[in-house]
């Protein structure tokens, strides 16, 4: 009989991708991410079949987190233009917060090896902010846009201002809200 599997050592495995894909790239080994989650590689197989199905499980959990730490302390009574001002702040403060995840994520986010369903459920732990992205253009320039097109250009926004809350951290509360309100004019 098979011995259950452990959370914490599935958990382990996906922080340690999220480190090895950060630094090396996607084509790291799975050897070297088992190593740096301390089991054996065989052991990771066991809890990912395929390195695909781990990169799967890393993009899915980067993105149910991203999207838990945009939506924290989201208020619902506010005006929508607060809304997405407290969601922009949340999404740049986790990637600024955790370069190594932002990175995975962007290079997990261009990968042929995400599935549709990853991608689907990607967007669905996304829906939240999105729920606030449209009723923030409802009315605006980009109403008739496709809502893809338009979470890419508020996304590019967003990478933009993230690099220049790194590199310019003395400044960032004033890169943060540069950004916002060039991303409210091309909505609003």
């Amino acid at each position: 009989m098979a011995r259950p599997k452990s959370e914490n050592k599935r958990d382990a495995i996906v922080a340690a991708a999220i480190e090895v894909i950060a630094a090396q790239g996607l084509s790291a080994p799975t050897a070297t991410i088992a190593n740096e989650a301390g089991i054996a590689n065989g052991s990771l197989f066991i809890y990912f079949p395929t390195k695909t199905d781990l990169l799967n499980a890393v993009y899915v959990a980067l993105k149910v987190e991203m999207s838990a730490a945009a939506l924290d302390g989201l208020n619902v009574e506010q005006d929508v233009r607060q809304q997405l001002f407290l969601t922009w702040s949340n999404w740049l403060r986790w990637a600024a917060t955790f370069p190594k995840k932002r990175r995975a994520l962007a290079l997990l986010g261009v990968s042929h090896e995400i599935s549709p369903q990853s991608r689907a459920a990607g967007y669905q732990a996304m829906a939240g902010a999105m729920e606030v992205l449209e009723r923030c253009r409802s009315d605006g320039p980009m109403r008739d846009s496709e809502i893809g097109f338009v979470a890419s250009l508020v996304n590019a926004l967003a990478e933009a201002t993230i690099d220049f809350l790194v590199i310019d951290p003395k400044n960032a509360d004033q890169h943060r809200i540069a950004g916002f309100e060039a991303m409210w004019r091309m909505l609003a």
